[in-house]
């Protein structure tokens, strides 16, 4: 018989994991936003701060979900690489490779939750949703890139 019991632990420490790379996100989206140059500066700027501000909440959520299971949301960041290539191209493929390793982070939370609890299985099934709807946007984004 499965364990329908939730791994507060294991659960608080993905949680944790999330709310570092969601904050690394504020820094690098932030960051990203005032290096874009160009033509298209307006609008990519524009898309840069929503996904800061988004990365925000995001990281508000999963410790807010930590602090609900009386676990500890930590006050560390994710480590955020300087790679300090800066074309549109450049920024836009770092954005994507770092939605998809979120997303990757909310499934893991999702397999840590499954079929124990409908809140939580919930909220990483959103998660997912919106890590995926950014990755698809940040595809197209990349096709006039070639």
């Amino acid at each position: 018989m499965e364990n329908n019991e939730i791994n507060s632990k294991e659960v608080c420490d993905v949680l944790n994991e999330i709310m570092e790379y969601e904050l690394a996100g504020v820094v690098r989206y932030t960051h990203s936003s005032m290096m874009v140059t160009g033509p298209y500066r307006i609008p990519i700027v524009t898309f840069l701060k929503e996904q800061a501000a988004e990365s925000l909440m995001h990281a508000q959520l999963a410790g807010e979900k930590i602090a609900g299971l009386d676990g500890h949301p930590n006050q560390k960041i994710a480590k955020i690489e300087e790679t300090n290539r800066h074309t549109i191209k450049d920024i836009l493929e770092e954005s994507l490779e770092h939605e998809l390793y979120a997303l990757n982070l909310y499934k893991k939370l999702l397999s840590a939750v499954e079929n124990k609890s409908i809140y939580l299985e919930e909220y990483a099934r959103a998660q997912i949703g919106e890590e995926e709807q950014h990755s698809l946007e940040l595809k197209i984004m990349l096709k006039d890139f070639g």
